[in-house]
Parts: C-alpha cells; structure tokens; sequence
C-alpha cells in the first residue's frame, strides 16, 4: 500500500517514514524540496503522479511564538495546505491522516480532555491548526485527526534537548504551571500505524500515557540521565512567551501510547547507543 508523507524531513516524518516501510507500507516521501502544499495545483500532480493510498500530513507551521506575528504565513501552511490536500484526498477518496495538537484547547480544563472536548485556541499557532483539522472534515469522508502534544525526538530541536544541552547552567527555572503529555516521535509514529490498520475513522488523541509539568518532566530527563543540576520551579508569568500556552492540556489517550517515564527511558537508551552520549 503505498502512503505518500507530508513533511518527512521534519523531526516526526523522519521516524514515522522508516516505520511505516518496517510495516510494510511504500513510503513516498515529500518535503518542501518537492511538494508545495500551499501550490493546489503543484499538490494535485504529485498525488496524480504517486497515486497513494493513505496520505499522512506531517508538514506544518509549527513555530508557536512566531505565528504570533506571522498570523498570514502559518495560515498559509497550516489551513490552506491542508485544505488543499483535503481537497484532493476527498475528491479521490484518498484516507487523510492529519497531524494536529493540543493546543486546539484553551486549558481551562481539569479533567483530561476528550476527542470530543470543545475546542477554543489561545494561540495563532492553535487556531490555525485548528482550521486545518475543520478543512479535513469539511473535504474528507476517510480521514484521521492524530493530537499529539510535547513532541520530541532525535531529530529536531526538543525540550529533551535543550534540557541536557544547558544542563551544567548554575541554575535552571524551568516552568511549574503548565500541565501536558509528553510524547516521542516513535510513539506517536506507532499510534499513526495503529490507526491506518483498522480503527474508526476520526479524531484521536495520540500522546505519552498519563501527565507532568515542564519542571516535573526536567526533573524526570536530569534523573534518568543521572545528572545533578540546580532545577527551580517557576510560573510562566516568571517565563513570559509572546504565545500562550493552555495552562493544562492533557489529553485522554486510550493507553495509545505508553506512559512518557517509559518511553523517555528508550528515548534516552537509543540517544545514548547512537550517539556516545
């Protein structure tokens, strides 16, 4: 079956590709290098050339602060390539995965939310993502909405990342008023498969089993990596951003995922096997 992916170079597209060909799938893999999303018709030849079966929409907006500002360029990427790719899948009956967050919440919530929660976006980034999930419904009969939220992986600026680059700081305050589910591209690449296998078409919330706060989630990296480092907790008015962020955004994921302690444990292994580090 062949799966043409949206933004495979991007840090969820390079772990999600290699699972998808371990599975069986005839990968086809696009980046902006040779798909332009925003272009309806460059979209309309390559899915016309290709003839996928399933395509998984990676490719996004994803710089939340920036789309503060740059309101017009994250619509551009985020609503209107995804709209165009709506368009195509649903006029040639093509399944649509789209990747979408958990900032289509306002956070306001205390209860994990659901698939079916009410959305209400705090951020351009949210708002945008948002519309791109209303696009896919809009156009589309068979169609998967993945939220995911907290993503790192090997390959992209993650907040594991920064935490173990600036580990030796004197100090480090890292925010203690934010609640969420960090996931790894892996589980999450993983929760994908699971649903082009035979789910319900719909909205799903693929995320790290149960919830942390930054601070708690730094605590956690610094412990498994055994490093002793001087962590404050702070609020986010301490950390002001030009985007808000939902204060609590923690989604009910079915057990999709597996708890993020024990994904991060193999996180950490596999950087350490491939990297010497």
């Amino acid at each position: 079956m062949k799966v043409l992916v949206t933004g495979a170079k991007g840090m969820l597209g390079q772990d999600l590709c290699p699972i998808l060909e371990d599975n069986g799938y005839d990968v086809i893999e696009t980046d902006i290098h040779n798909l332009d999303i925003t272009n309806l018709e460059n979209v309309t030849n390559i899915i016309n050339n290709e003839t996928p079966e399933i395509i998984i929409h990676c490719a996004a907006y994803t710089n939340v602060d920036k789309a503060e500002e740059d309101l017009e360029n994250a619509r551009k990427i985020n609503v209107l390539g995804t709209e165009n790719l709506a368009k195509i899948c649903g006029e040639k009956d093509i399944m649509i995965v789209y990747i979408s967050t958990d900032y289509v919440f306002d956070g306001e919530a205390n209860t994990p939310y659901l698939p079916n929660s009410p959305t209400n976006p705090i951020n351009n980034y949210g708002l945008t993502k948002l519309e791109g999930e209303k696009a896919v419904k809009k156009y589309c009969k068979k169609y998967y909405i993945a939220r995911t939220s907290w993503l790192y992986g090997h390959h992209g600026k993650n907040f594991v990342e920064t935490m173990i680059s600036i580990a030796d700081k004197p100090e480090l305050k890292v925010v203690d008023d934010q609640i969420g589910c960090p996931t790894w591209t892996v589980e999450l690449a993983n929760g994908i498969v699971k649903l082009i296998q035979g789910e319900e078409y719909g909205i799903y919330h693929i995320c790290g089993s149960n919830s942390t706060s930054w601070y708690d989630f730094a605590k956690e990296i610094f412990k498994q990596i055994h490093k002793e480092v001087n962590l404050l907790p702070c609020s986010t008015e301490e950390f002001p951003r030009p985007a808000r962020r939902p204060k609590y955004s923690v989604m009910e994921n079915n057990k999709i995922c597996r708890d993020w302690k024990l994904a991060l444990k193999d996180y950490l292994a596999l950087r350490i096997e491939d990297e010497g580090i």
